[in-house]
């Protein structure tokens, strides 16, 4: 996660096999990708990254057909095509990160196969994946179907590809490519990805130091169309009522051992806390919620609810760093948590 991102130099025109048509590789020093800084409402047709107010942008397309992206703002973008062979672009951030992202916008598209999904790659191991939230024509379920998942008030459809000696940022390799597909698409919402990276590792499917990630729209297969797309990190997509502070309560001990809590992602309905758990390695850990906010999702633990807003977490081999989403109802006051060994 600490170490920089690979350059795009095979920003690789990607699911070949699985979702689109032709791929290709951008290299900079082909003069095919350039690395460049763009300012509000620009237009770029061609083959191009860089960075827009500090976040990335992206503009791909395999030569078939007109495709642009216009750069509204740092975080917002527009796109069109028309009788496309294969495109894709986006903005983002460079490198990722397993933060919760949040996006409004628009997809019409007439023909082919078209996506709005956030799309990134890792390094160790080499994995390129997708959250597809919103389509037009149905995405490719090719490969192999891992089962389903729940988030942010959807359930998606897992997929595994394997990709043999085929173009990605490190060149012409072979690597695997996550997916989940939710199964009614939206124009707009919270993307939990960390409940995406949990539901894959559960299934084997590992993540290693993350590369670029973008909130993407793509096309292939002759269509035409446009997007309009708002990004950023948080569960707020921007406007509307300022998302509260949450309440610090601090941590818990007592019986061999502290949970202390800290403060992670905050949305505008939602809150993140990490918790590190120290004096052993054989705990459980006791949530007391404050009605009636509730844990919405973990990760790094093994989770029971004894009655609605109490939650009792011990180890699954994760180790003693974990946490939960909580879903706030109104209220932002933070859990208080106990710990005990045994």
């Amino acid at each position: 996660m600490n170490e920089a991102p690979d350059p795009p130099q095979g920003r690789r025109r990607r699911l070949t096999l699985l979702i689109g048509g032709a791929c290709a590789v951008i290299v900079a020093a082909a003069g095919v990708a350039l690395t460049t800084p763009a300012h509000a409402a620009t237009q770029i047709c061609s083959n191009q990254s860089g960075n827009n107010g500090g976040m990335y942008y992206q503009m791909w397309s395999a030569g078939q057909g007109s495709a642009c992206i216009t750069l509204n703002s740092s975080n917002s973008y527009s796109s069109s095509w028309s009788g496309i062979g294969d495109f894709v672009a986006g903005v983002g951030w460079n490198p990722g990160s397993t933060q919760s992202i949040s996006y409004n916008g628009s997809l019409n598209a007439n023909g082919g196969t078209n996506l709005v999904s956030l799309y990134g790659w890792s390094t160790n191991p080499l994995v390129e994946y997708y959250v597809i939230d919103n389509y037009v024509g149905s995405p490719n379920y090719a490969g192999q179907n891992m089962g389903t998942m729940t988030s942010d008030g959807g359930t998606y459809t897992i997929i595994k590809h394997q990709q043999v000696n085929q173009p990605s940022i490190q060149g012409t390799t072979t690597f695997w490519q996550y997916l989940a597909i939710r199964t009614s698409p939206r124009s707009s919402g919270t993307i939990t990805f960390q409940n995406f990276v949990n539901a894959w590792a559960s299934k084997g499917m590992n993540l290693g130091s993350m590369n670029y990630q973008i909130m993407a729209t793509e096309a292939w297969g002759g269509g035409s169309g446009n997007s309009n797309i708002t990004v950023n990190h948080g569960g707020s997509s921007g406007g509307g009522t300022p998302t509260p502070t949450p309440t610090s309560g601090g941590g818990g001990g007592g019986g061999g051992c502290t949970a202390t809590l800290s403060a992670g992602t905050v949305g505008n309905n939602w809150y993140n806390l990490n918790v590190s758990v120290s004096g052993s390695n054989n705990w459980t850990v006791t949530v007391n919620m404050v009605a009636p906010a509730v844990v919405y999702s973990t990760w790094n633990t093994s989770a029971s609810w004894p009655s609605q807003y109490v939650m009792v977490a011990k180890p699954n081999g994760s180790g003693n760093n974990w946490g939960f989403t909580v879903a706030t109802n109104g209220q932002w006051t933070w859990p208080s948590v106990s710990c005990s060994s045994s």
